[in-house]
């Protein structure tokens, strides 16, 4: 059914009042709208500013006639479509009806009209409009729908690949981390069964003092790094909930560098890395001491395991954007492609595949900075070692 919530415009012109006036009264009903002209320009008017359902033309009018409008309606791509219908007050001269259609017509009637086939002709072309304005509701209705269906496949796509994605990560975090879980858990389980054996045996000595000392050495080193495993996935865990913890307290800057590089001493040296520190003044700021430490030792870290063996430069200094810590390596160094992911999540350099290491170092360090309001930048070649610059604000 029609939506008869729907005003349709009507135009009727006619040189003569009455004759306006009486069609006009014929016409009249709810949701219907009629237009009056009484010549052909003030019905070009009228074209201009409404949208019409239906045209009724008288013929014989001064100046512009009925069929000479009707050529202009055509014409125009705004009124080509409205149906046309004519009256004439002339006799049934059949070259009139025909010069009606030739000029676009659908209908001609003859005065006097008669009411009911006026009427029942106009419901039907008021019917035909509703119903295409219905239908084209309908076509632009079902072209949004299209278009947000297609936005919705392209954001499942999306999702689809993101979850692909998600799933590889999953699947090769899990892979690295069985692995370097198992290193140090099978070293401790080779120390124990060793243990035991000795023990089997009754053979004390292999206990002595130095012995014994070196065994908790070796503990100590494999426990540590179980330790540091776990702790990279809580600080991914909390990262990825917005919990990672930052408590802030004065911090000297050259105290706490200097510190971190005591604890590593005995791993440099194990590492064959001569260490080269230069901390040229006083540099007091609020920052977590605790993760400025933890992102410190993570580049300590990676400088010692791609670092070849060569010389490491640490230096802390001052820069218009706050204290800047710096750790240089003269190793492998990192390729362009490894350089646009190195602090992506599970990612590790080209060529390191063979190192400890989760690949969570890098990117746990750029959010601690990045929570601490400063950045991380690296600039690096193939061959020729890297450098990393922490800058922090002096006030987290």
């Amino acid at each position: 059914m029609p939506d008869q919530t729907d005003e349709v415009n009507l135009l009727i012109v006619d040189d003569l009042p009455e004759n306006l006036l009486a069609l006009d009264a014929l016409l009249q009903a709810p949701n219907i709208r009629v237009h009056r002209a009484e010549s052909a320009e003030q019905a070009l008017e009228l074209l201009l500013r409404h949208e019409f359902a239906l045209a009724i033309l008288d013929v014989q009018m001064p100046g512009m006639d009925g069929f000479q409008l009707a050529e202009l309606m055509r014409g125009s791509e705004r009124t080509k479509q409205i149906p046309i219908v004519f009256v004439s007050a002339a006799g049934r001269e059949l070259n009139y009806a025909f010069k009606g259609y030739e000029t676009g017509a659908v209908d001609f009637m003859q005065k006097p009209l008669d009411i009911h086939a006026v009427r029942s002709k106009v419901s039907v072309f008021v019917d035909l409009y509703r119903n295409s304005k219905r239908m084209a509701r309908q076509v632009e209705a079902l072209e949004r729908s299209r278009r947000e269906q297609e936005v919705l496949l392209d954001e499942l796509r999306s999702t689809k690949a993101e979850l692909e994605e998600a799933v590889r990560m999953r699947d090769d975090f899990m892979s690295v981390v069985s692995h370097e879980l198992k290193t140090p858990l099978n070293t401790l389980i080779l120390e124990v069964q060793l243990r035991k054996l000795q023990l089997s045996r009754d053979n004390f000595a292999a206990f002595e003092h130095d012995r014994l000392h070196a065994m908790v050495s070796r503990d100590e080193r494999q426990v540590q790094s179980l330790i540091r495993l776990i702790d990279d996935m809580l600080d991914v865990s909390r990262i990825r909930t917005g919990k990672l913890s930052i408590r802030t307290s004065q911090v000297d800057l050259g105290q706490l560098v200097g510190g971190v590089l005591d604890g590593f001493a005995a791993q440099l040296e194990a590492a064959g890395c001569a260490l080269e520190y230069r901390c040229a003044e006083t540099i007091v700021g609020v920052w977590d001491a605790f993760r400025v430490e933890q992102v410190l030792a993570n580049l300590l870290t990676n400088a010692m395991r791609y670092g070849a063996g060569k010389p490491i430069q640490v230096r802390v200094s001052t820069r218009p954007e706050g204290a800047c810590i710096e750790v240089q390596d003269q190793g492998i160094g990192i390729s362009q492609k490894s350089l646009e992911r190195i602090f992506h999540q599970f990612e590790r350099a080209e060529g390191s595949e063979s190192s400890a290491g989760l690949g969570l170092g890098l990117f746990i360090a750029e959010q601690i900075v990045k929570a601490h309001g400063g950045c991380i930048q690296v600039e690096s070649r193939e061959g020729e070692g890297a450098l990393f610059r922490v800058t922090l604000p002096l006030e987290a």
